[in-house]
């Protein structure tokens, strides 16, 4: 009988896909072996050149989501390692977190249920979302369908990117400072990575103001979080909704305390319908790669 691969499992992944995996592989999750062929992993895992040079048999890295910030593409590239992605798949769901995320910071909906749980009834005033200005930082795919979600609403919608997109309705703003001072909501949808380290400081958040929100269901990364921290405690700004820490798992317990704060566990992609598709895809990738065929969704 033919030895399965050896395979890397380098983040927790759902019972489904190890099922799927282990008819494939030979599934590893301490520590990689030397004969290990691929690796899968989620969008935080962590791959650098260094780990590449220690993994002689890698031939593929399949990762379930679309961040690859922390896999360093040009030794992948260079070791001849090909890297996928589940793109597309979670856009949707992802805005609608961004949506909900902004939503429960105005109408204080996660502060109102646990002071109704807690037995309370009357509670502070919350404020309107309609009318309000959107600043979108990285407009992407997800950062276009948060866009088309919060144009209903009645405010102009802002955006930063790379670059203009003069074919798409919403106005370029040339610098994440420049969105920040004119949003009343500032969304980040920008991927990781060290061109957007930190583009959430104190001064952009002095800009944002006092009755500014902001968002973040892009990276940790983008923001320093003890200056958020900060901007919150005393007021420079109104709220945050916060799908994504500086280093997770762990969250700030000032943070847990604040009540013009709304947290949620990396939790963008987790619906049913987003993670069936993801999983294909890891799949789908793994399946072509191991055929010598056409990947569907490769980066490298």
């Amino acid at each position: 009988m033919t030895a399965l691969p050896d395979l890397f499992v380098a983040s927790p992944l759902a019972p489904s896909l190890i099922a799927a995996l282990e008819a494939r592989f030979t599934l590893h999750r301490d520590a990689p072996p030397v004969t290990t062929r691929a690796i899968v992993g989620g969008g935080m895992t962590r791959l650098d050149a260094a780990m590449i040079a220690t993994l002689p048999a890698l031939e593929i890295v399949a990762i379930h989501g679309v961040g690859h910030d922390r896999i360093d593409l040009a030794a992948a590239k260079a070791r001849g390692v090909r890297v996928t992605t589940t793109p597309d798949v979670l856009t949707e769901d992802v805005a609608d977190l961004a949506i909900a995320l902004w939503l429960a910071v105005e109408r204080r909906v996660a502060a109102n249920d646990a002071v109704v749980r807690g037995g309370g009834w009357g509670v502070p005033l919350g404020r309107r979302a309609s009318g309000r200005t959107i600043g979108i930082f990285g407009l992407g795919k997800i950062g276009q369908a948060i866009a088309r979600r919060a144009a209903p609403f009645g405010g102009e919608i802002l955006y930063t990117a790379r670059h203009a997109k003069p074919e798409l309705p919403w106005r370029f703003v040339p610098d994440i400072a420049a969105l920040a001072e004119a949003s009343d909501v500032l969304i980040l949808a920008a991927p990781g990575g060290a061109a957007t380290e930190s583009s959430v400081d104190a001064g952009v958040l002095e800009r944002l103001g006092r009755g500014g929100v902001l968002i973040n269901i892009a990276r940790g990364s983008l923001v320093d979080e003890a200056a958020l921290i900060v901007a919150l405690e005393q007021g420079v700004i109104a709220g945050a909704g916060l799908d994504v820490f500086a280093d997770e798992p762990r969250v700030p317990d000032t943070l847990k305390a604040m009540p013009q704060v709304v947290l949620a566990p990396h939790q963008g992609s987790a619906t049913i319908e987003a993670r069936a598709a993801m999983e294909a895809l890891v799949l789908a990738n793994l399946d072509a790669h191991f055929a010598g065929k056409a990947l569907p969704t490769a980066i490298v």
